[in-house]
Formats: structure tokens, sequence, C-alpha cells
């Protein structure tokens, strides 16, 4: 004999609605879980607000200290004027001053020569600048022809192509004659060289003059080195 369920008690027939059943659950939870916000928390503020204690600021107390003041030194007495009484009996010279107009007697003026003195010039002191500065003979053109036509271009220095301006020194004496002759400026060991050569090798200058008096002068003179 076949056993036969009953239509009630065949539960593959409600396997669908219980599966739908169950997404619609799920579906609701989520749905709850995603519109569940921040907004929905309560914050309890009644431990939030503190009392907050001010502390007093302690201003320091100043003394304003009191100013001594100090007397002034005593004030030393004068010495007392001493009056020398002359007496009434006493005999006295009497100056008696006449004018020109009662004496009839010209006036006399002398005058005096104001003293003035005399500059004491050093004889072997250096001058820098004087009233009258030494001078070549012909004067600066001179000068320079002559440096022109008396420099030999060291041959070294041509073959390097050194050239340049040597700033030279030197003194003019009181008889014109150069002594102390010094590179002030060199631009190389063989121009320089030459340049002191040329400058101690000059006649004799005309001297400078300070007051009137031939003086020593420190005079700088720049020789020109030039490639053609």
């Amino acid at each position: 004999m076949e056993v036969k369920k009953s239509p009630k008690a065949d539960l593959e027939g409600k396997k669908t609605t219980w599966l739908l059943v169950g997404f619609v659950i799920v579906l609701a939870v989520m749905f709850v879980a995603f519109e569940w916000t921040e907004r929905d928390k309560k914050i309890d503020t009644s431990m939030a607000l503190v009392d907050i204690e001010f502390e007093d600021e302690l201003i320091p107390i100043t003394e304003q200290q009191e100013k001594i003041e100090v007397p002034p030194p005593p004030e030393v007495p004068q010495a007392a004027e001493v009056l020398d009484i002359v007496d009434d009996q006493a005999d006295i010279e009497e100056t008696i001053i006449a004018s020109t107009e009662e004496t009839g007697q010209a006036v006399e003026i002398k005058t005096i020569a104001p003293i003035v003195e005399e500059e004491v010039v050093d004889e072997q002191e250096i001058f820098d600048i004087v009233e009258h500065m030494p001078e070549f003979p012909g004067g600066q053109a001179a000068l320079m022809a002559y440096l022109s036509k008396n420099i030999k271009y060291p041959t070294i220095a041509q073959e390097n192509g050194v050239q340049g301006r040597v700033i030279v020194q030197f003194v003019v004496n009181k008889d014109g004659s150069i002594v102390d002759a010094r590179v002030a400026r060199s631009v190389d060991p063989y121009l320089d060289k030459e340049a002191l050569r040329v400058i101690n090798s000059m006649p004799k200058w005309k001297a400078g003059m300070q007051r009137g008096k031939p003086v020593r002068v420190l005079y700088t003179c720049p020789v020109m080195f030039r490639l053609q």
C-alpha cells in the first residue's frame, strides 16, 4: 500500500515562500543598519562643563625709596678787604696828566712791526705736495717722449705677451737728482726692472719749491709697456 503525504504537510511547496521571507528580513536589517547614523546617539553633557578657576595675578608691591637730600657744602667765607687808611698830614705826590692841547707837543705814534715766525723747513723732510711740484726738463710731454725713446722692451716679456703699466715712485732732491726709486705697482719682474733702469737714468729735474726754497718731493710716475 503506497503512503501519500498530505498537501498541508508537504514542506517542499513552501520552500520558496520561506526563502523570500528570509530575504525580506535580511534586507530590512541591512536597511536599518545603513540608516543608523551618529545623529541618533545621545551625548551626555552633564559633565562637560567644568568650573574654571582663575588665579588672581599677584602684583608686586613696589616701595619708592626716599631720596636723601645731601646738604650743600658750606660756603667758604671770603677774606675781608683790609683798607689802609692814610693820615691826612702825610705828603702824597700828585700826578698831573696834561693834554696835548695844553702842552702843544705833537703826538708821536710808534708802529710795532708784527713778529712773523718763519716755518723751519727740515732739509731731510720729504713732501708729497708742495707749492711748485718738481718738473722734468721740458715738461710732461718731454718726459713721456724720453720714456718711450729709452725703454727697451724685455725679450722674455715680449715672448710671453706681457704688457701693462708699472707705477714707480722716486724722490726728487733739492738739486733735481733722482733717488730712492721703487716700484709701487708691479706688472712683471722683467718690466719692473726695466722701468727702474729708465727712471734712474733720467737727467736732473727742476726741484720742487716750498716757500721759495727747494725741498725734497716724492713723485709718482707711470711707465707704460705696450706690445705693438
